[in-house]
């Protein structure tokens, strides 16, 4: 094993602000926060604002940094324990999530990444640490789309003295607004272009706000279009660029099966906090025809079990997938596909049965309903998961 590239110090052992990660007193922490997060959960999802005091909260409590190695201030987190924390924000509010799950994703890989100088990859780590720094990769462009179905960057870096001057744009940038650094996927303007990462900080010039996130759900996100005008990035700050198809480019197995569960539990609590309503609303709802509760009724009753079966499902694989048990790497993709499939039909079961409350925006759950159906628009989308899924089959036949 190497040795850590940067000891911490007393200060940092110091600002460690949650108790034992696997501690009945951080799991209460983590429910406080829960009920904080959802009881301005419908105020965002309104206004479409970010959640910057949700994010301050967290960072409050070193739960920014959770995945940031502990030799560097961080905790070091294990992907069952950063499902633990995700769980816990997504049941609350799934916007603030979904930036959460970025940051822990991002720097879960970044130490890792031998291609980034060794400075500016503890640079990015102590900020989170200290500062509660949020980054998140760039990628998709609005001519190209999303980059997992192939294709070049339009974005375009060119050469400039010590540097790099990068002009394009990017949408569905999740967590904009409260972001410090852009890990921008761009292509350089030479003969023969490399693709890869340009590292820049969201208060360079020439990098400003173009259409605004105005989506269906997740509208919390802030997941507007970035431009590039003519932004000046530091040569060292071209972080991971290679040619097309190079060995080691994008996610290995252990990257995608974090990203299937972190991904997925987003929905998953989602799905947690309709069922939650939908009980409430049932046990609380007695029509005066009836002179009892609807949760009386034995079609209610059953409603309720198969969305509890529905999740009983999620939480196991989720569990089992975390552990790196009974799961392969290769199938993460297939987690993701059956965990948010999942979440969205417990939560469709819980309108169905609701009727007019469930759909009323008096009442949250058609905010979740709104929510849970983003889980489609994710990479690896269900098209692409049951081609590979069926592709690998046929294969070994």
């Amino acid at each position: 094993m190497n040795a850590p590239e940067f000891e911490p110090t007393a200060a940092h052992a110091a600002a460690r602000r949650h108790p034992p990660l696997d501690s009945d007193v951080f799991d209460a922490l983590l429910e406080q926060l829960t009920g904080e997060f959802a009881a301005s959960a419908a105020d965002y999802d309104r206004s479409g604002d970010f959640p910057h005091a949700n994010l301050a909260r967290l960072h409050q409590h070193d739960l920014l940094s959770l995945t940031v190695p502990a030799y560097l201030g961080g905790a070091g987190a294990s992907l069952p324990q950063a499902l633990k924390v995700v769980r816990a924000v997504a049941r609350g509010e799934p916007s603030t999530a979904l930036v959460l799950v970025m940051q822990y994703l991002f720097h879960h890989r970044l130490q890792g990444n031998q291609n980034w100088p060794r400075e500016l990859r503890q640079q990015v780590a102590r900020e989170a640490v200290r500062d509660g720094a949020l980054i998140n990769s760039l990628r998709v462009e609005p001519e190209l789309g999303t980059p997992a179905r192939g294709g070049l960057p339009g974005t375009l870096a060119a050469r400039s003295g010590d540097g790099w001057i990068i002009n394009g744009s990017k949408i569905y940038s999740t967590g904009s607004p409260g972001l410090t650094w852009l890990a921008v996927w761009a292509r350089s303007d030479e003969t023969l272009p490399r693709v890869g990462v340009w590292l820049v900080r969201r208060d360079t010039p020439g990098v400003r706000v173009g259409a605004l996130w105005n989506h269906l759900g997740m509208r919390a996100t802030g997941s507007h279009e970035i431009v590039f005008d003519n932004v000046f990035v530091p040569a060292e700050h071209a972080v991971d660029i290679q040619l097309p198809g190079a060995p080691g480019a994008g996610l290995d197995a252990l990257g995608m099966a974090w990203m299937s569960v972190l991904l997925s539990a987003v929905y998953d609590g989602v799905a947690r906090a309709a069922r939650d309503w939908f009980v409430h609303w049932a046990t609380t709802r007695a029509p005066a025809n009836l002179g009892a509760p609807l949760a009386s009724l034995a079609s209610f009753q059953q409603t309720l079990g198969r969305i509890d079966a529905l999740l009983f499902s999620n939480r196991v694989l989720l569990d089992a997938t975390a552990h790196i048990e009974r799961v392969a790497l290769d199938e993460a993709p297939l987690v993701k596909y059956t965990v948010t499939n999942q979440a969205i039909e417990a939560v469709q079961l819980a309108v169905e049965a609701s009727g007019n409350p469930g759909l009323s925006r008096d009442n949250p759950l058609e905010r979740h309903y709104r929510d849970v159906l983003c889980a489609r628009i994710h990479t690896p989308q269900n098209d692409s998961v049951l081609q590979g899924v069926g592709r690998a089959g046929f294969a070994v036949r």
